[in-house]
């Protein structure tokens, strides 16, 4: 069998978020918006009687459910066997949306992807987007590890429901969010409401696309990203932005001019994953091998690692390595140390 090229490859967007954000509005608006375009949807509900379908709009697209529950522990069968129903009947959709209960941790819905063979020959894994309750979220963070893995994990967050917090909150929600993943994008939202292509076709977890790890918020515009129509508040949180360190969730970044040595960093990462990564929820690196023309991008969740040679380093471009881990009580002097011991 040949393997089919990714760009042919069907995108799966996960759509996560912890109870009552908004994650089933954001799905009605995506299948009721005149796109042209046909998803099918898995939705995931926590219980025995699944009422998420109930609540989505009927719309002429599919609704698959997988039932009794939380998502990380029946998830990958289930998963899988859906997916491959769906892919029988290729040519009736576009896409793919899972829509994961409030409790899930993304992790193992994301694994899938790379873990199961048949999945990944014909799907590829395209963005966590995450709805975030600006009302809520504070308290979230407090007492649900999951709402923190949440936003850890995403490509694209929707802080929704700004319409119910005063600017200074809302402020310092966001500074919250940003001590625990400086590198998803950050929109601001009203009942969900955003331009579909700010969520769809993102390709975040494409290879190709692993320089977005470069934080959002070093750029100067940062604040033209904001989907926000009150033209007032700008600016205050750039100065709040990395005041805040979450107790226990943590990025680090690592980076070095020097040419790294393959034979050193691939046991180092590996060995690494293996040790720790039950608390490194993702990472991704862009890397420059000794004697290498190649950039070789590669990136994990949790202990599984997926990379590859992308393309060429261009004339002129400089040629660092890039690295990034989110994750919990991470070591970090034991994981600079063994990043520089990589160097060639």
């Amino acid at each position: 069998m040949t393997a089919i090229p990714s760009s042919e490859k069907i995108p799966v967007t996960v759509l996560t978020g912890y109870l009552g954000a908004g994650k089933t509005t954001l799905l009605n608006r995506i299948l009721s918006e005149p796109h042209g375009k046909k998803y099918a949807v898995i939705v995931n509900e926590f219980g025995e009687i699944g009422i998420d379908n109930e609540l989505v709009v009927n719309a002429d697209e599919e609704v698959f459910e997988m039932n009794n529950g939380c998502i990380c522990c029946t998830v990958r069968g289930d998963l899988v066997r859906i997916i491959d129903g769906l892919m029988r009947r290729k040519g009736k959709f576009d896409a793919i949306i899972v829509e994961t209960t409030g409790l899930a941790d993304p992790a193992p819905v994301a694994q899938t992807f790379f873990m199961d063979e048949n999945v990944g020959a014909k799907t590829r894994l395209d963005a966590v987007v995450t709805v975030a309750d600006a009302k809520w979220l504070k308290d979230r963070l407090k007492d649900a590890p999951e709402a923190k893995n949440q936003i850890a994990f995403a490509d694209v967050i929707l802080l929704n429901k700004t319409d119910l917090v005063t600017p200074g909150e809302l402020a310092e929600v966001e500074a919250r969010i940003r001590a625990i993943n400086p590198y998803a994008k950050l929109h601001r939202t009203e009942r969900s409401k955003i331009a579909l292509d700010e969520v769809l076709g993102r390709n975040a977890f494409d290879l190709d696309r692993i320089l977005d790890i470069e934080p959002e918020f070093l750029t100067a515009d940062d604040h033209d990203h904001h989907d926000h129509d009150h033209g007032h508040d700008h600016d205050h949180h750039h100065g709040g932005l990395k005041h805040y360190h979450d107790e226990d969730m943590q990025s680090i970044s690592l980076n070095t001019a020097k040419p790294l040595d393959p034979d050193k960093f691939f046991p180092w990462v590996q060995d690494l994953v293996a040790t720790e990564g039950k608390d490194i929820l993702r990472s991704k690196g862009i890397l420059n091998f000794k004697n290498d023309e190649e950039r070789f991008v590669f990136q994990g969740v949790h202990m599984i690692l997926d990379g590859d040679h992308q393309r060429k380093w261009k004339e002129g471009e400089e040629r660092t390595s890039r690295i990034v881990f989110i994750g919990r009580h991470l070591p970090e002097d034991k994981i600079r140390k063994g990043f520089e011991s990589c160097i060639a």
